[in-house]
């Protein structure tokens, strides 16, 4: 990390996508037009706006995109509700990267992928799914299994039916919680659906979502014989200072904005048990 890392950097909303009822992506440029900084699927961004406040978002576009820069962030607290009244034209602060990424040029290149998501858990897949899509001779094959609420719950929907769903090698499977008169699709929950689909044991897990999704999820990828070697998953929720200063997201030995926000699951299984 290098001091331009810490220096917010005034950003124009170029353009807001409504992705489901309560989640919005936003499409950022630095005033000159130019994406405001380089990073690796999984790594952080600090957002903000001056006088209200700032979190920490995953940044949902890959790094393969060298235009813009995307965040699709969930209306559920102060900020992100002043985020959510934003419009095309104004302007936020932006600084990062943080963080540590997923391995994709390192233990993910060659394997086979699984990604596995809950909710508002797809964004910060969808950093490495694209990146993966764009790199698509370093990597095996791919499926996703997404679940959501409901069928207008389900966030970049559209790009999942129209670009994921016909890259080749790649399987998509969606399901959602309750049965929905606009829904032909399965129902049910993710663990659930994951334990039914029994997806090859051999693939590299990336799993992200609610709290309880994924303790659900890793149980039931556990019993059908998967290693906590084998997954991966995100923590960026735990994250707040972003370098390790603040002490929020420190548990045992850890820091999770500096030691993560992603970790293989056997290294969460050395944390004491608070985690």
């Amino acid at each position: 990390m290098n001091n331009e890392t810490l220096i917010p950097q005034a950003a124009v909303v170029e353009e807001i996508r409504q992705d489901t009822p309560d989640v919005k992506t936003f499409r950022i440029l630095t005033r000159e037009g130019k994406k405001p900084f380089e990073h690796m699927p999984g790594q952080c961004a600090m957002v903000s706006i001056p006088g209200v406040g700032e979190g920490m978002f995953s940044i949902t576009s890959s790094p393969t995109n060298t235009a813009f820069m995307e965040f699709s962030i969930k209306k559920c607290g102060h900020l992100t509700n002043w985020l959510h009244m934003l419009e095309p034209g104004m302007e936020v602060t932006v600084r990062g990267p943080y963080g540590r990424p997923f391995p994709v040029e390192g233990e993910l290149l060659g394997r086979d992928l699984l990604f596995i998501a809950g909710g508002i858990g797809l964004a910060p897949l969808r950093s490495v799914i694209n990146y993966v899509r764009d790199k698509r001779e370093q990597y095996g094959d791919v499926q996703i299994i997404y679940g959501a609420r409901s069928k207008d719950d389900l966030v970049d929907y559209a790009e999942i039916l129209d670009e994921w769903s016909v890259t080749p090698g790649f399987t998509v499977n969606l399901t959602i919680d309750r049965e929905q008169d606009t829904w032909d699709g399965h129902v049910g929950f993710v663990p659930n659906y994951v334990k039914e689909l029994n997806p090859d044991l051999r693939k590299t897990v990336l799993v992200c979502g609610p709290p309880i999704m994924i303790k659900f999820t890793v149980a039931g990828l556990t019993e059908l014989g998967s290693t906590p070697e084998q997954i991966y998953t995100t923590m960026e929720l735990r994250m707040k200072c972003g370098i390790g200063k603040c002490g929020r997201c420190n548990i045992g030995a850890k820091y999770v904005c500096k030691d993560g926000p992603v970790f293989r699951y056997d290294e969460l299984g050395e944390l004491p048990d608070e985690y």
